[in-house]
């Protein structure tokens, strides 16, 4: 059904996902008796309510609705599936369109002269002629970008959501779409919509239920490319794989193409699938490389970051001279360096590019203060700059090395939300740059990394390689270290202050793969045979700990979830229950399907660069919280909720509350970057699908004074036993060693050459 009418109020908005409830006004008297306003107003227009995605918010344009009537809580609804706006033929209609501000770059002043300028016509010059704007005075070349730029944003955002009004996308998806695409967007759908299979997070089973819906064929050539494509990119998003080889792709693409056919369909062959795929590859869809499949940007990545590593092995700094200068710097620290850690040291005052790893308690952060220092001393002119994935591993390096500006790795790369990384940027200028927690970097960051920086850059890279791999496809840490190349200092010996902890000599044990932990106050195993018990049991343990420490020293962090009682979600609830309850008289605010009460404990989800920072008085101090920050809802307003964040305060407007999630409980993933004073880990034989040294490794080292495991023996030993599962299809490691071959090869004779690399 369609209805012509004229916005007339915001009844409910959200931002983030543009949902909107709004109050539209019509003179069509098709309008059901039950969803008219009852109250008479002096336009005589009928008001009813619109709800959809992306609604303008402007009356000064009609609007053309196509969606159909919903009986809801409060009468009918219109359920808006597509508009369009109608164009104004008025000059005082025109000037209120293009001031009101659906068309970007284009505000109040700009939209009279443009009107000024060409009247009636205006609309149609913006759209068919838009370099005349620059006739009029004002209107630079760069301001003229910026206008068609939006126009065709606006244009293509609303020919997306009208095109893929069947599947149900939201705007925010359709941005995703559209600059994944560009202002061809709606043009290559309508042509294929598989080709939506090309987009992260789109998957084909999606895509091909509706398309065949409507009558697409299986054997459709295109739809054979959106499943190879598809197969290429769920490798890599859900297992981590930077290439697939080809017989695997083919078998799965071919199982995909296949698994969904009803009765007397001819099912896709391998030859048509082969056929597809080397279409693919010759149009530069796939690279192929030695029979290794990558989707084009990630070939790019793992290739020019190779060459990158390769040319910093190749650099050779200017000598210095460390002995007086680390005679001081012991002086000055007060700290005594091991032969390893003084060997770590001087490597990288050899080095343009070295990594030091060591696992909990072998003193990487007293190396770390040496290097800092020594540097400084050095070089007291050149910048040095800190940085790591999480906002919380970030502030532990400043708190460490005294460095106070150390920073997020987006924040240092100026990532704010350019997910693709195409807009061009500076070098990062820095005379030595150390990034902390490298374990979690996955391939696309560290692509980011070096791409961007400066000849002469001196890197050091610090981890624990026996961590879990990063989220993000790709094994970066891993493949450096075992590349060959660069050169590794590994920390294995536990330090005095470590030495009565259990923590540091159990985290070795692990693994190695030796069962036969050490109990103690600081290390402890309780039983509990099934998941209720052992939900019980945290419960228990949980509020003991908390009346001794205090809840922002303790964490649980299970393997799953969303399995059952032991897991994340399920905790938490449980946890906010015993330690928060809802009280008569205590603030809670719900959104969406989130409630969160005053005192609760918070985690922020995602990076989140514009949100303003305040201290305690309430003067701005920064911007940025980041996935991973843990903090506390200190205050609920109407429309705001205040969390602190280890002393800095955040106001979150009600629809960024999207973007938090309760965390007393969380995943060994999500920790990864944080430590605690106390962690609880359940282990359950119900898990074992995730279940592995590596991530009870994690688990383990994520805590500082108390590690509490709680559940039963057999998966204890069950994941001490198991390696991970599967290795990531990365060859960021080899192609390093092999630039660095050709390099040496073309810059220097045999000998000088033997001499550089090893």
């Amino acid at each position: 059904m369609r209805i012509v009418a004229v916005y007339d109020k915001t009844v409910f908005y959200n931002s983030t996902t543009k949902y909107a409830v709004t109050q539209m006004k019509t003179a069509d008297i098709m309008v059901p008796q039950d969803a008219r306003n009852p109250y008479k107003f002096r336009d005589h227009l009928i008001r009813f309510t619109a709800v959809g995605y992306d609604l303008p918010q402007s009356d000064s344009v009609k609007l053309d609705l196509d969606g159909q009537w919903v009986k809801g809580k409060y009468g009918s609804q219109f359920q808006v599936e597509r508009w369009k706006e109608i164009a104004p033929t008025t000059v005082e209609g025109i000037r209120n369109y293009l001031s009101s501000g659906l068309l970007k770059g284009i505000g109040g002043a700009t939209a009279n002269a443009i009107v000024q300028r060409f009247g009636t016509r205006s609309l149609e010059v913006l759209e068919n002629d838009p370099d005349r704007l620059l006739e009029i005075r004002g209107i630079t070349p760069d301001k003229l970008e910026e206008i068609k730029a939006g126009y065709a944003e606006s244009q293509t955002m609303r020919e997306l959501m009208t095109l893929l009004g069947p599947f149900q996308v939201t705007p925010n998806t359709a941005m995703k779409i559209y600059e994944y695409f560009g202002v061809e967007a709606a043009e290559l759908l309508r042509e294929s919509l598989y080709r939506l299979c090309e987009v992260p997070g789109f998957g084909f089973k999606r895509v091909d239920a509706i398309v065949r819906k409507s009558g697409g064929s299986l054997r459709d050539p295109v739809r054979v490319r959106g499943a190879l494509f598809y197969t290429l990119e769920k490798a890599r998003s859900e297992s981590g794989h930077l290439f697939l080889e080809t017989d695997h792709m083919l078998r799965s693409a071919l199982k995909l193409l296949n698994e969904s056919m009803e009765s007397g369909e001819i099912p896709v062959d391998q030859e048509q699938v082969e056929r597809e795929l080397e279409t693919m590859i010759l149009s530069n869809v796939v690279v192929s490389n030695d029979s290794k499949l990558y989707l084009p940007q990630v070939f790019r990545q793992e290739t020019e970051t190779a060459y990158k590593v390769a040319q910093m092995v190749m650099e050779i700094p200017k000598p210095v001279d460390l002995r007086q200068v680390m005679q001081e710097v012991r002086g000055k620290l007060g700290i005594t360096l091991s032969p390893r850690q003084i060997e770590g040291v001087e490597t990288v005052f050899r080095h343009n590019l070295s990594i030091i790893t060591g696992g909990p308690g072998t003193g990487k952060s007293t190396i770390l203060r040496a290097v800092v220092e020594a540097y400084r001393m050095l070089f007291p002119d050149k910048r040095i700059a800190l940085a790591a994935p999480t906002g919380k591993a970030s502030r532990r390096m400043a708190e460490t090395t005294g460095v106070e500006d150390a920073q997020t790795l987006h924040s240092l790369l100026g990532l704010h939300g350019d997910g693709d990384g195409r807009r061009k940027r500076q070098p990062l200028e820095a005379g030595l740059l150390i990034v902390d927690e490298t374990s979690m970097v996955d391939m696309w960051l560290a692509h980011q990394l070096f791409s961007r920086l400066a000849p002469g850059t001196k890197v050091l890279l610090v981890g624990d390689a026996d961590q879990l791999e990063s989220v993000g496809a790709g094994n970066v840490f891993h493949e450096l270290i075992a590349s060959g190349i660069v050169p590794v200092t590994v920390l294995d010996r536990i330090f005095r202050q470590a030495q009565d902890s259990r923590i540091a000599y159990n985290a070795r044990f692990i693994n190695e793969g030796n069962g036969e932990l050490l109990y103690g106050p600081d290390f402890s195993f309780v039983p509990a045979a099934t998941q209720e018990e052992t939900a019980e049991t945290i419960r228990r343990l949980y509020q003991e700990e908390a009346a001794r420490i205090g809840v922002g020293q303790l964490q649980i962090l299970s393997p799953f979830r969303s399995d059952g009682d032991a897991s994340s979600n399920s905790l938490n609830a449980a946890i906010r229950e015993d330690v928060n309850p809802d009280e008569e008289g205590k603030p809670d605010v719900i959104y969406g399907s989130k409630s969160f009460r005053l005192h609760d404990r918070v985690i922020q989800i995602k990076n989140n660069y514009n949100m303003v920072i305040y201290d305690r008085q309430g003067n701005q101090i920064g911007k940025g919280v980041f996935n991973g920050d843990v903090g506390t809802i200190r205050e609920i307003r109407p429309d705001t909720v205040i969390v602190r964040f280890d002393g800095r305060y955040a106001k979150y407007p009600l629809e960024a509350l999207e973007e938090l999630e309760l965390s007393y409980a969380m995943t060994i993933h999500k920790a990864m970057g944080s430590e605690y004073d106390t962690v609880i880990i359940p282990l359950l034989a119900a898990h074992r699908i995730l279940l592995n040294r590596n991530l009870l490794y994690t688990a383990v080292t994520r805590a500082k004074g108390r590690v509490i495991l709680v559940g039963q023996k057999k998966a204890l030993y069950m994941a001490i036993s198991k390696t991970r599962k599967g290795k990531r299809n990365t060859l960021l490691g080899e192609r390093a060693r092999l630039y660095l071959q050709e390099l040496n090869r073309r810059a220097y004779s045999p000998n000088e050459a033997l001499k550089r690399a090893g």
